[in-house]
């Protein structure tokens, strides 16, 4: 089972990186632009929390930080409610960004995955989020569940 699962990744990944890299970014990056795009306008959350999300440790979230701010994609500023936080925030262009990307993307998938009937996929999903739910440490099951 977890050969069929790699084999998956291998066959699907380079596909979906060399769309990114069509755009100019990696897989990596338009998961915190997603992260982003994902929370209330105007797209702001504070590094923790794009960290957890994403299950990336501190100094790997900075460094796709570091990039996305270089290119203009997000802005680091700080948090009104605590003098020593930073929140970030995607940008105009990290938006038009993520929205050129994303229907690109959904439809790939689509493509990828058009072996299996649309209750298979569901079955698929369902089976995937209960055994990662099963085997996340227990303190990262509550949060996961609670949102």
């Amino acid at each position: 089972m977890f050969i069929a699962l790699a084999h998956v990744y291998w066959l699907t990944a380079p596909r979906i990186e060399r769309l990114m890299a069509d755009h100019g970014i990696t897989r990596g990056i338009f998961d915190v632009l997603t992260t982003l795009r994902r929370a209330d306008a105007p797209h702001t959350l504070a590094p923790g929390q794009i960290a957890r999300s994403l299950l990336l440790s501190g100094a790997g979230l900075t460094s796709r930080l570091d990039r996305l701010e270089a290119d203009k994609l997000i802005v680091r500023l700080p948090d009104p409610h605590d003098g020593r936080g930073l929140k970030v925030r995607l940008t105009a262009k990290g938006l038009r960004l993520v929205d050129r990307i994303l229907p690109k993307l959904i439809r790939l998938e689509a493509g990828l995955a058009s072996g299996l009937s649309a209750r298979q996929m569901a079955q698929l999903t369902r089976l995937l989020d209960l055994w990662a739910g099963s085997v996340q440490p227990a303190g990262k099951k509550a949060r996961r569940r609670g949102g």
